[in-house]
This record gives C-alpha cells, structure tokens and sequence, in this order.
C-alpha cells in the first residue's frame, strides 16, 4: 500500500505531467499554424509522452492501492516569439520536471517506499533523454539564428518530421 504522503506527491507530479502535456499540444499548435509539419511533429510526439507519463504514475498509484486525485489543469501558454524561444522553453520545462522528479524520488527514499524509488528509476532515465533532444533543438536553432537563414529552419522541420518515438 502506498503511503498517503507519497500518494499525495505522485497526485501532484500527475497534474504536472498532464500539464506537460496540455504545454506541448499548445506549442503543436503554433506550429502547426505556421505550416512547419516537422516541428508539430516533435511536439506532438513529446505530448503523447508526457500523457503516456501521467497515466504511467496513475496506474502506478491504483496498483499500490492509493487514490487518485486529479486536479485542474493550468492553461498553457499559447505564443512565442521566435521557435528559439519555444525551444528554449521545452529545455527549461524539461529541467523543471526533472527536478521534481528527483524531488519526488528524494521523497520515497525519506519515506522508504522502495517500490517507489524502483519505478521512479525509468522517470529518471526518461528525463536524461527529454533533457538531451530538447537542448539539441535550442542548439541547432541557435546555429540556424547565427546565420539568418529560413532555409536552416524548413531543414530541421524535416528533420523533426522523421523523429520517432523516443
């Protein structure tokens, strides 16, 4: 049975994850209303993740016999301006997951819930692998930046398009 305190923490990061979600379908869409198909691609693709991280937790939660809570969703933001600064603010969301996920780890350790420390192992995994194709992004849209070129952007567009599931 999972403890009501580490119940709690993994209701929150569930609302977090959702709204990780809800963020990247937002950046699809601006995206997608600037016909770069390759970019609304990766964010799609990074939606469905942070979904499938949600429901992964709130499995997890059921299985150990806690409850649980789901709560309302912040409305994400819907402009930026420049794919730069888009990118830029996956990597920095990206950061700030991980850290509440070593958060939510450092949490079962004091609470000697080792089930918890297993499962969250994958999270952790998963965030080195966020963190890295979010910072590769904002790197080669910098390198593209420096040179001034839209041509630098309709290739990393198609790049993206290929991506597959990470």
């Amino acid at each position: 049975m999972i403890g009501k305190i580490m119940q709690d923490a993994m209701n929150e990061q569930i609302n977090k994850e959702l709204f990780s979600s809800y963020l990247y379908l937002s950046m699809a869409a601006y995206f997608e209303e600037r016909s770069l198909s390759g970019f609304t691609h990766w964010m799609r693709m990074q939606e469905s993740e942070e979904r499938v991280h949600a429901m992964k937790l709130y499995d997890y939660v059921l299985e150990r016999g806690g409850k649980v809570t789901l709560k309302a969703i912040e409305a994400p933001k819907t402009e930026w301006k420049s794919y730069l600064e888009l990118a830029e603010e996956v990597a920095a969301h990206e950061a700030k997951v991980t850290a509440s996920i070593h958060t939510l780890y450092e949490l079962a350790l004091t609470e000697k819930d080792y089930a918890s420390q297993v499962m969250l192992q994958w999270f952790i995994t998963e965030q080195v692998e966020e963190e890295k194709n979010a910072a590769e992004i904002v790197a080669n849209l910098k390198l593209i930046d420096e040179r001034g070129t839209g041509t630098g952007v309709m290739i990393l567009d198609h790049e993206l398009s290929k991506r597959g599931a990470g």
